[in-house]
């Protein structure tokens, strides 16, 4: 699929790695241990987060606007020898980066931490960052895992459930030991269809017959029902293919269940953020050093 939108590919990841400057209005501070001491929703919530339901005040939409972000890393494939295109990643370059982040303190968070930070103003580790899969490639669990492993470090995997257990993909059970060894599964999709292009009514080939479905019930429902059942966790993240998002997708994304959903590196929706969460794409000449730079760079 993604061989037949190689241009698009390449600009996704010169926009991500640039350093966007589209939030340049917003919070240019680097995300910090706690909550401003000013901020009147963060007062009874200053313990470090973790994945566990917080109580409280709720951020409204410009407060959670104007907290630091956190960087966020979007990975797909892991190579051995050099990349062919914008969506690879050599071994080598991917080892190099996890050191990089271990060794300059960097601590991984997941979706819930982030959430329950931007929602209820909980403090996140010294610096934060989240490290995010997409697409189900195998190799994230055979190589990324075992690496992330090394430095306890734990990553978010956004899953195509169409191409669960097929050659070169996860299978159910690699998915169900990285939601039980503590990683978060959030949903990719169905079949990496782009949100902007759902219809509440449409005629769709499904195993080899034509069904008529409403498909954002069977791209973002179906999906995470599939993946609870598979985890017996709750799916409560979502990853847009290709990063593209609308505005009419949003509330259709808040209704089906989801608390956060992650684009690219576009400038935030200021009435829906928790569904606009940026991140970048890491590209395939970055050093764990030159990673390091980017981020710095994107998430001012």
């Amino acid at each position: 699929m993604k061989n037949l939108i190689a241009i698009l590919c390449v600009a996704v990841v010169l926009a991500g790695c640039a350093g966007n400057t589209a939030e340049k209005n917003e919070s240019s501070s680097s995300a910090t241990l706690t909550a401003s001491k000013n901020d009147s929703t963060s007062k009874n919530d200053l313990t470090v987060s973790d994945n566990k339901p917080v109580s409280g005040p709720v951020a409204d939409a410009a407060t959670i606007l104007s907290r630091p972000q956190v960087p966020v890393l979007c990975y797909h494939h892991i190579v051995a020898g050099k990349p062919k295109n914008a969506y690879e990643v050599s071994i080598d370059n991917f080892k190099s980066q996890m050191k990089a982040l271990a060794d300059s303190g960097y601590h991984t968070i997941l979706p819930d931490q982030y959430y329950n930070y931007l929602v209820h103003g909980t403090a996140l580790p010294p610096k934060p960052v989240m490290l995010t899969y997409d697409d189900t490639d195998e190799e994230q669990f055979s190589i990324a895992k075992p690496e992330m492993d090394k430095y306890g470090f734990k990553g978010v995997y956004f899953i195509m459930t169409i191409s669960i257990g097929r050659p070169r993909y996860m299978s159910k059970e690699q998915i169900k030991q990285l939601a039980d060894e503590g990683h978060s599964i959030g949903s990719h999709t169905w079949r990496h269809d782009r949100v902007d292009r759902l219809k509440d009514l449409n005629t769709i080939e499904y195993r080899g017959k034509k069904i008529e479905v409403n498909e954002w019930d069977f791209q973002l429902l179906n999906t995470k029902k599939q993946l609870e059942e598979m985890t017996g966790k709750p799916v409560e993240h979502f990853a847009y293919p290709f990063g593209i998002w609308s505005k009419q997708a949003l509330p259709k994304i808040q209704e089906r269940g989801y608390k956060l959903a992650f684009q690219l590196s576009e400038k935030r929706d200021p009435d829906m953020p928790l569904y606009t969460v940026r991140r970048i794409i890491v590209a395939p000449g970055w050093s764990g050093e030159g990673m390091l730079k980017a981020m710095k760079s994107s998430f001012k």
